[in-house]
């Protein structure tokens, strides 16, 4: 089993990415909420820290082996404890982690099945099943008091704050777009405008500029 995998991070997709090791492609399955991070990490040497599964017919024998990839151990952590929820397995557990697992591990921990529910394909009801299944075995993973509301806006500046309402009505997440504000301000605390602030955090997103 490949448990870890370094190389050249050449494409990024909207759930996948493509990583280059001495001319070997290979595609690796990865969740929502790192996406921008390694949107800004294009052309450069990563390390994931993987897990492997076969998705198909298996009465039939057509399956496909897949790579899911994680870039800190912690989260690979929280995936495995997350699919052992009844109906939770890997492409949905995938597709649900559109917010960082520890923010997530807080909600199970508080209970908090409001919350989960917003989680892409997860609805009132598994978020039930995943609170009954996993509250107390994910404190280790949790953020101590989060808050269940994934936005952190307030402590943007007005011109990133606007640029940020944008993005929303464009059509971005509103969780991606605040990651990108934020790494444009680490990267260029000089920008003015709200437009600035947007064609900035597109480079971002696209690993043009990061």
């Amino acid at each position: 089993m490949i448990v870890r995998l370094t190389g050249t991070l050449i494409e990024v997709n909207d759930d996948s990415i493509v990583v280059d090791r001495d001319g070997v492609a290979r595609e690796v399955l990865v969740p929502h909420f790192a996406i921008s991070e390694l949107a800004a990490h294009r052309g450069q040497l990563v390390t994931l820290h993987t897990i492997q599964f076969y998705e198909g017919n298996h009465a039939s024998g057509h399956l496909t082996p897949r790579i899911l990839g994680f870039l800190h151990p912690e989260d690979r952590e929280f995936f495995t404890r997350f699919v052992s929820v009844k109906g939770i397995g890997p492409r949905k557990a995938m597709k649900a982690l559109a917010e960082p697992v520890r923010r997530i591990a807080s909600w199970i921990e508080s209970g908090d099945a409001k919350a989960l529910a917003r989680l892409p394909g997860i609805g009132n009801r598994a978020a039930e099943l995943i609170v009954a299944s996993l509250k107390g075995k994910v404190a280790d993973l949790a953020i101590a008091g989060a808050s269940s509301e994934p936005s952190k806006a307030v402590q943007l500046s007005s011109p990133q704050r606007d640029a940020l309402e944008v993005l929303v009505a464009w059509g971005d997440p509103r969780g991606d777009a605040e990651r990108w504000l934020e790494r444009a301000g680490q990267l260029h605390p000089d920008l003015q405008s709200p437009d600035e602030w947007v064609r900035m955090a597109y480079r971002i997103k696209t690993g043009v500029d990061g």
